[in-house]
């Protein structure tokens, strides 16, 4: 496995467990915790990923809400969409707000 699968995977792991120890991960896929630290911090340049430190609660999660494969809107996508719903009712109101619901990326 190179290294762009190995983060692949680790990405499926964690949106799956939502948190873990980079101990466990390198474990898990055989490497060092070094090189699973490397794979977090350029993961964490694409993805929504927090290392936390600490002995015993430590390691790195996943932003609440995201999930792998799933499609989300970019800030400015949301605003356009927040503002044009000022202007509908009804249905048409409930579907943006639908949509804003299932793609918007909540922070």
């Amino acid at each position: 496995m190179g290294p762009n699968e190995r983060r692949m995977e680790i990405m499926e792991v964690l949106c799956q467990r939502r948190h873990d120890t980079m101990k466990n991960l390198a474990f898990e896929f055989g490497v060092t915790e070094r090189t699973i630290r490397n794979d977090i911090s350029i993961l964490s340049l694409s993805y929504p990923l927090e290392t936390i430190r600490g002995r015993y609660g430590g390691g790195v999660k996943v932003m609440d809400g995201f999930y792998m494969n799933r499609k989300y809107l970019k800030p400015e996508q949301k605003n356009l969409l927040e503002r044009l719903s000022t202007s509908l009712s009804g249905q048409d109101l409930s579907i943006m707000n639908s949509i804003l619901k299932e793609f918007a990326l909540n922070k």
